[in-house]
């Protein structure tokens, strides 16, 4: 955000010094920029939350919609049959991501790839994306995927394999557009439902259940 400001502030000085017939063009150019720059003020905030913390629910990872509930097979981490929770951030949603709960990051893998609509279901594999692998502290996997949209061009995450993390450290940041899919065993109970609207650190989306024999 700094970097931009000063790009803004360098072209508009450069503007007063060298333009001597200023017109409302030039005033209009102006107020473009720092438009820009308050656009991406606003897409890269953090806001100060009170966060939910609860052992036995996995807290949304993203702000954004529930877009995808379904069953699905996860062959990368978990490699077996699970429940896929998708949840899509639109360019007005805070695009910080957060872990759903506490675990230790078993696996990590960064996929380079397109860059389809997020929300697009073939997205979360054919898009560029990021894999964590986090292992719940009663022994249960679950795998947390960024996925890069049409605008989205850098994935940051800090996943590092071997780190134990806690429920809604920030896990990592996707820039202009994206989503985040969630999958969990298929006995864990989805209290969210499609079309919800969901907010990171706060919004319960998923029970977590004893692990089945």
């Amino acid at each position: 955000m700094i970097i931009v400001l000063a790009f803004v502030l360098c072209v508009w000085a450069l503007m007063a010094f060298f333009v001597d017939n200023w017109t409302i063009f030039h005033s209009a150019f102006v107020v473009v920029l720092f438009l820009f720059w308050i656009g991406v003020s606003l897409f890269f905030r953090i806001p100060k939350r009170d966060f939910i913390t609860d052992g036995k629910r996995m807290i949304a990872p993203a702000d954004g919609t529930v877009v995808v509930i379904e069953e699905t097979y996860e062959k990368e981490y978990i490699k077996s049959e699970c429940v896929q929770v998708s949840i899509f951030m639109y360019g007005t949603d805070v695009h910080v991501n957060r872990y759903p709960c506490d675990g230790t990051i078993e696996y990590y893998k960064f996929h380079r790839g397109n860059y389809f609509v997020a929300s697009y279901p073939k997205s979360s594999v054919l898009n560029e994306h990021s894999s964590v692998g986090l292992r719940l502290p009663d022994g249960q996997k679950i795998l947390i995927r960024q996925v890069a949209g049409t605008m989205a061009r850098r994935i940051v995450c800090y996943a590092k394999e071997g780190e134990q993390v806690k429920q809604n450290q920030e896990m990592g940041f996707i820039k202009f557009g994206s989503r985040v899919d969630l999958y969990v065993p298929k006995h864990f109970t989805i209290d969210a439902k499609l079309q919800d609207t969901v907010r990171n650190a706060i919004t319960p989306i998923i029970t977590i259940q004893p692990q089945q024999a």
